[in-house]
């Protein structure tokens, strides 16, 4: 919205530490690290969150430049949500940038963005998976069976031993709802070997089980478990791609670039039949506030990244076992 104030723009990168070690197929990580951008309009501050992803080709420094870029026509109110869209492709950058102002105009307005985005009511609390890191099967059912959560998700690494993963998961948390990810660490013939198993042992859907630039190979593949896309899928542009591959889509607001495009994403799901994951990276609660509004009603909710940090940052989301509650107005929205 217009403001006769000049706006500051202020971008840093934060890093937090991950409890113990995140590991999936491509790789493993001990620090969360964040570019957070704050645009300050005479005193009121709207605040988004992003994580670059160099699987995405995206750097740290490459994220903050992007955004720092803006700061000429931030400071005159010259860019707003929808003129964002067509100055910065979807990505890391434009998600802080896209939720810093609706943030920012929630707050100058005292509407919340909920009522904005047109929901009935306002949020209510939902369950969220809550995620297993590649492990040696032995101790991925410790964890399952110690962790007390009702919804699992579990990162596979396509090394041989997936199948002991999820059935000492399974062993160990018999009445947990159980998703799988591999991250694009499988081939067909892996697909076709596991998914059968994995119907048997109660799992949901399996997640991006090929490489994104071989997911071809999925056309005519009648799974016996919903395939969900993860890096095959971006923002609305990229859903024709992957029709009559996938059931599944899971949307996140790093990939969409912000809060705008992944609503209209949703929207176009629900039109094209395609059930909706709202997933995130590893971050914090900044980063889950505005994601938590695309939660409401979608079949899988993936929106953990703070229950495997070290520590959040202040006023933080609630998380009781699986449930993860509303932002508060201190922290987003």
């Amino acid at each position: 919205m217009p403001s006769s104030v000049k706006r500051d723009l202020r971008v840093t990168v934060e890093r937090f530490p991950i409890a113990g070690e995140f590991r999936i197929s491509r790789g493993s990580k001990t620090e969360a690290v964040v570019v957070v951008a704050e645009i300050d309009d005479g005193g009121v501050v709207g605040r988004g969150e992003c994580v670059p992803y160099a699987r995405y080709g995206e750097t740290v420094e490459g994220v903050a430049d992007a955004i720092r870029a803006l700061a000429p026509r931030i400071a005159t109110g010259g860019i707003d949500r929808f003129a964002l869209a067509s100055t910065l492709p979807p990505g890391a950058a434009r998600n802080a940038l896209d939720c810093a102002l609706w943030d920012l105009e929630a707050k100058l307005t005292g509407v919340p963005v909920w009522q904005s985005v047109g929901l009935d009511a306002a949020p209510g609390p939902v369950t969220t998976c809550y995620t297993l890191s590649i492990d040696a099967p032995e101790r991925m059912g410790v964890a399952a069976s110690t962790c007390g959560r009702p919804v699992l998700k579990l990162k596979l690494a396509g090394d041989g031993a997936d199948l002991e993963r999820v059935r000492a998961v399974r062993q160990g948390a018999p009445q947990a709802r159980l998703i799988v990810d591999a991250n694009e660490g499988w081939s067909l013939d892996d697909l076709k070997r596991l998914a059968p198993a994995f119907a048997e042992l109660g799992v949901e859907m399996i997640e991006q089980p090929l490489p994104a630039a071989a997911d071809d190979a999925l056309l005519g593949f009648a799974s016996p478990v919903p395939l969900g896309a993860d890096e095959s899928v971006h923002g609305i542009d990229s859903l024709e791609r992957i029709r009559g591959k996938y059931s599944v889509v899971n949307i996140k607001l790093d990939k969409t670039g912000g809060l705008t495009e992944a609503l209209e994403m949703r929207e176009a799901c629900a039109a094209a039949g395609l059930d909706i994951m709202v997933g995130c990276m590893v971050a914090t609660s900044l980063a889950m506030a505005p994601a938590f509004l695309l939660a409401q009603g979608a079949r899988f909710v993936d929106l953990d990244g703070p229950l495997l940090l070290a520590r959040d940052r202040p006023d933080g989301m609630r998380y009781e076992g699986g449930t993860v509650f509303p932002p508060a107005p201190a922290l987003w929205g």
